[in-house]
Formats: C-alpha cells, structure tokens, sequence
C-alpha cells in the first residue's frame, strides 16, 4: 500500500531544500498493494525490508523496484522530488518518507529507522539486483545464518556498457545487514555501514546503472567533489600545488592502465579520463576551502549516487 509521511523531523528547513514542493497528503489516489512479480511470489521467509533514498529518479528507479518483489516491504526516503518519481514508487506500493537532505550517512540512517524489519536490503536507486542474487539471498537467509550483513558483487554500467573488467567489476560492496548489528556513520558522503559481528559475501552480482550519459556524469560530479572536498575542509585536510599538478595525469595512470580499465573499450577510457578529472577538481575545491575558510561551496544536493 502506498502510504506519505509527514513529520516535524522530516521537513525541518525545508527552505534549505532546492526544488522543495508541497508534501503529498494520504488522501491522493492509492493503487493498492505492491504487484506481485512473474518472476515469483514474496518471499516467505526471513523478513527483509528494502531502503532506498531518492532525489529525483524516475530515469532508474522502476528498474530497481522490479527487482525488489521479493522484499516485506520498500521504504523510500524522498528529498522533495520534482520528477516522476514518487508516482513511480507508488506502483509498487512504497511507504514514503520525506527528509531535508543532509548527507548520505543521515539520509541512510532515517530510512534503516523507518525498516518494520531487523534485516535490511539498502540500495541506491541505480543499483540492480540480478535474479541469481535474489534467489542466493533467499537461500542464504533461509538457512538462518550467524552473520551480520552480506557483501554483493556489483558491475559498473557506464555509458550502456557492463565492465567486466577492472576494480569498477566484481567489487563487493554491504548491502544487506542486521540493523540490531549497526547502521550507518553520519559522512556526509562515502557513508560506512558499520556493524558488529561477521560479514558474508554472496556471488550474484548486481548492476550499477550510474551515468545514463555524460551531462548526468558531469551533475554527480560536481556534487560528489563539493561534498567530498567540504568534508575534507571539515577534517583540516589541505592539497599542496604539486599534488594538484599531478593529479590529472596520475589518476589517468591508475584507473586505465593500473586499474585495467583498458580492457573496458572505449567507454573504459573515457571513465578513466573523467575520473581523473574528478580529483583533480575535488582538490581545486579543497584548495578554495581553505583560501576562503567561512566559505562554502555550494548547498548540499540530494541525490543517488
């Protein structure tokens, strides 16, 4: 059932919020329980509550719901979407929080706290899950075992292509977990989850469906580095000249030919002159930072990753 919450917490400085819009109300049509999938019915074992924060997402998140049939329930945690988001969500019977976005590692933290269920499945609106790591995450909770969280392997798509080479392929990332074990630390982006106890790792793979293209890439860019650089800033970290002036031809050194990505075509280099082009402008900021220490950067933006 598609259900809309407002809070005092959820919209505190709501003016802090680019694109802010008024709140749906419960009233608003409802289409009913979330649809059963062909691919098989909920899961009847392990309760598993799936988390998801959104900004903006109608371009992924109907891929990413598709694979979630088998979950107890879909929380989303919205930041005052003005796309087609939210009725998307309501497809498929999403319970809906709203929250001023504030950093990944609180946004992440509201919505484990609105999960009915100890084990939760979060994920990024991009990210997909293939029916091989459904079905392993179903058995492997069935059989009940001592662990605090699981690690999936997940794929870089980038551009239209799946890399299956390089550190952006068969990198393990926690995604499922035991919120009773820990939760999220407060960065503001690069969020940890922390737990106690053992973690797993599965072999299904999931896809992450980043960059539609590059003006997308170019938006996360500039996000990602104002955040990053801001929290840099905030820890005392500083970048000399010199490691500005390297930082270009350095990290085209490492993510092409160290890291492999050579051997992902074309689009493998174009990924590793963007990013390299990320560090070099993150440090740029961290630079301006602190030049202009009471300065800062931008307000913060919410999005997926």
């Amino acid at each position: 059932m598609l259900t809309f919450h407002k809070t005092a917490e959820d919209v505190t400085d709501v003016s802090l919020v680019r694109h802010a819009r008024t709140i749906p109300s419960p009233g608003l049509a409802n289409p009913g329980s979330r649809p059963s999938s062909p691919k098989g019915p909920a899961f009847t074992g392990t309760k598993v509550s799936a988390v998801i924060i959104t900004y903006n997402e109608a371009r992924n998140i109907r891929r990413t719901l598709s694979q979630l049939y088998w979950c107890d329930e879909i929380v989303i945690v919205d930041s005052f979407s003005t796309d087609n988001t939210l009725a998307i969500c309501g497809e498929f019977g999403c319970s809906i929080y709203f929250k001023t976005f504030e950093g990944y590692g609180a946004q992440k933290r509201f919505a484990v706290s609105k999960a009915k269920n100890d084990w939760v499945l979060c994920i990024d609106a991009d990210e997909v899950l293939s029916d091989e790591l459904i079905k392993e995450v179903r058995e492997t909770l069935e059989k009940r075992p001592g662990y605090s969280g699981f690690m999936f392997p997940m794929n870089l798509v980038f551009l239209g292509r799946e890399f299956r080479h390089g550190k952006e392929s068969h990198r393990h990332f926690l995604r499922l977990f035991n919120r009773q074990a820990g939760s999220y630390n407060q960065a503001l982006v690069h969020e940890k989850l922390e737990l106690q106890g053992k973690t797993g790792r599965l072999h299904g793979r999931m896809l992450h469906y980043s960059y539609a293209n590059l003006r997308q890439w170019n938006e996360k860019c500039e996000r990602y580095s104002t955040l990053s650089a801001s929290e840099a800033a905030r820890k005392g970290k500083n970048k000399s000249i010199a490691a500005v002036l390297i930082a270009l031809p350095y990290y085209f050194f490492r993510y092409y030919f160290l890291e492999r990505n050579f051997l992902n075509g074309l689009e493998g280099f174009y990924w590793s002159v963007l990013n390299a082009q990320y560090h070099f402008l993150k440090y740029l900021k961290i630079r301006e930072l602190h030049s202009s220490p009471t300065r800062s950067l931008h307000p913060l933006s919410p999005s997926s990753k």
